[in-house]
């Protein structure tokens, strides 16, 4: 076990991939890049980490800040619960701990958004501590390289290898080593085993049993929506609406209007939306077009049309504000990548 360990160690220390939030392991650091990181590849998060890390730079920076501005950071990384989390958890540091990160993994994992592979994460990565952590890229790593057939336990077994691998080690060059491996070498499919530093102890290679242990994951059926949405336009401003805090792409703008019910064409759906979320009527101007979108859970296709009041005064019946901005005024807010899109549309017009 020890010399796996060693070869790790080395490897990693040869590779030295240069990621930002390896600069300076602070807890705070690591939380944000592994917040980030979930559901998004490094390549597309190290830029949202810099520039995370320049507005908010401590703790007690985020803790104060405004969920727009928070959100609007997080414009396009997807999840917006996690923007949610961070702020909550950032609070509770500063309320509840006086301001200091926890050190313990039972007050990390008290944190919103904080589970055991985060905790554990911070736990052996900032404060070099041994705690496994263990995510899908690990289980395969772990089942291939030990031969773990028994994956109802896999985490189980996954927690003892790598705490082992751990005893002689540093907890936080283990982790990481790790999660290289599982990134870079250790893929899904066509894993680069010719490349593994550890290659000559991995159980999967050695009998050509690497399909074996790729742990699949089902792949659901991702469900199409079609959406209407109105660009409300009154003295060269349009309106938006704020989405429910709790709900899908909460605290998020975005341009009123909603899914299309059964038999029911987009104009329909677009009159009867506005006026159960606005308590107004409407008269459409003209189609902007269309663009399809896809998120993690789900597809649309969103139809956009310009409109003017008809009569009423628009209420937040469905949403948790409603503004009028003028377009110059578009960067300042966090819209879903669908509305931008939309957007995009508009100005090229």
């Amino acid at each position: 076990m020890d010399k796996i360990g060693i070869d790790l160690a080395r490897w990693y220390k040869t590779q030295n991939y240069n990621f930002p939030w390896r600069k300076n392991n602070t807890p705070y650091s690591i939380w944000i890049s592994e917040i980030m990181l979930q559901q998004t590849q490094v390549l597309t998060a190290t830029p949202y980490f810099l520039a995370w890390m320049k507005k908010f730079p401590t703790v007690n920076s985020v803790a104060i800040a405004d969920i727009d501005d928070l959100l609007k950071s997080w414009e396009g990384l997807g999840y917006y619960q996690r923007a949610h989390n961070i702020l909550a958890g950032a609070q509770s540091i500063m309320n509840q701990h006086n301001g200091f990160f926890p050190k313990q993994y039972e007050e990390l994992i008290e944190l919103k958004g904080i589970g055991d592979y985060t905790a554990s994460a911070i736990m052996s990565i900032a404060y070099n501590k041994p705690y496994p952590a263990i995510d899908g890229n690990l289980k395969r790593v772990i089942a291939r390289l030990y031969g773990v057939n028994d994956l109802k336990n896999i985490i189980k077994k996954s927690k003892e290898h790598v705490a082992d691998l751990m005893t002689n080690q540093s907890p936080s060059i283990i982790n990481q080593s790790l999660m290289d491996l599982g990134r870079e070498i250790c893929k899904p499919k066509k894993p680069k085993c010719t490349d593994c530093p550890v290659k000559k102890f991995c159980i999967a290679f050695n009998n050509q049993l690497i399909d074996k242990f790729s742990i699949k994951t089902k792949t659901k059926k991702i469900p199409a929506f079609d959406v209407s949405v109105g660009l409300i336009i009154k003295n060269n401003h349009i309106l938006i609406s704020k989405r429910k805090k709790n709900g899908l792409l909460g605290g998020l703008w975005e341009l009123p209007g909603g899914k299309l019910m059964k038999n029911e064409n987009f104009i329909d759906c677009l009159n009867r939306e506005i006026e159960e979320e606005l308590a107004i009527k409407i008269k459409i101007i003209k189609t902007i077009g269309t663009i399809k979108h896809q998120y993690s859970h789900f597809k649309i296709n969103m139809r956009g049309f310009q409109c003017k009041i008809k009569s009423g005064t628009p209420k937040p019946l469905a949403s948790d504000s409603i503004k009028w901005i003028n377009f110059n005024e578009i960067k300042k807010y966090a819209f879903p990548k669908a509305t931008l899109k939309l957007f995009d549309i508009i100005k090229n017009d």
